[in-house]
């Protein structure tokens, strides 16, 4: 039996790119899939793809930006295919510039997709499941988000895209410990891979080689997405996942370091001899990107 038979999915972003391989890996490993997309026509070619295979989809360009009408994606999810069992939080935009050339407008465009779709569409699914659980049904849901190693340890000329990844990464940890007891698992993952967004950052490192294995391709991405969202993940919750090529890891995040403890009050001319001390010890973190 397919590892995904019968699990009914939402993906975000799914007319291409990450989103697009998504879908078509949950699809043939047996999910019913509601490929979201702002773009009607994008995400009705992916249903059409998936059709085409066998497979049921079902296309939606919802706002996920707009927590109504996120609750209308969650709802035609269980009207057209009785059940909801995976959240997949893919879509995004960049507006990025240099932070002292940073616009209002630049930055509340990309929280409003990132932290503010994530947070949506999530609410809805959550009371879903919640409603489920306190039914007595046994609930094996997943909340799976996109965080980017420019949230894990920040991008030059990204500071708006960087705290929006940042806050889905804490997102996650905190859904996480508060959503086990429900039987809903959230994890996030941090994915290098061609798309829309990263072909115009790095064309050249991002280009399909002519022959051999395509490091870049975002179907290198998809069978995590696929696993984690299957039955088979339920023991893991509250990770986040680098993943790029053939190489996969979890990420290890801010957790505390050195410590001085003089136990009281700190005098201001001593501070300096005391953080040297700690810098001397403690892990260096890896750089920002592009410094």
């Amino acid at each position: 039996m397919p590892i995904c038979n019968d699990r009914v999915v939402i993906i975000t972003g799914a007319g291409g790119g990450l989103g697009k391989a998504y879908a078509l890996a949950f699809a043939a490993a047996g999910a019913k899939v509601v490929v979201n997309d702002i773009n009607r026509a994008a995400a009705e070619a992916v249903v059409g793809q998936i059709q085409a295979a066998g497979g049921a989809a079902l296309a939606n360009s919802g706002d996920i930006t707009h927590y109504a009408a996120a609750g209308e994606i969650v709802r035609s999810a269980v009207e057209a295919f009785g059940d909801l069992h995976v959240l997949v939080n893919n879509a995004g935009i960049c507006r990025d510039r240099m932070f002292a050339s940073l616009t209002e407008a630049d930055w509340d465009a990309v929280m409003a997709v990132h932290l503010k779709g994530h947070f949506c569409l999530a609410s809805h699914a959550v009371q879903y499941w919640r409603e489920q659980a306190k039914g007595g049904a046994k609930v094996q849901a997943r909340i799976i988000n996109t965080s980017s190693g420019a949230g894990l340890q920040g991008s030059i000329g990204q500071s708006n895209y960087a705290a929006a990844k940042g806050g889905i990464a804490a997102l996650t940890l905190v859904q996480a410990a508060e959503l086990a007891r429900y039987g809903i698992t959230a994890n996030a993952l941090a994915p290098a891979a061609r798309t829309g967004m990263t072909e115009q950052v790095f064309a050249e490192m991002m280009k399909a080689p002519e022959d051999g294995f395509d490091y870049f391709a975002p179907e290198n991405v998809a069978p995590l997405l696929v696993w984690l969202g299957s039955e088979q993940s339920q023991a893991v919750t509250g990770r986040l996942f680098e993943v790029e090529g053939g190489k996969l890891s979890i990420a290890d995040g801010w957790r505390k370091g050195p410590e001085r403890d003089k136990g009281g009050r700190w005098q201001a001319e001593e501070i300096g001899a005391a953080v040297a001390q700690l810098i001397a010890e403690a892990v260096p973190a890896q750089k920002v990107y592009g410094s």
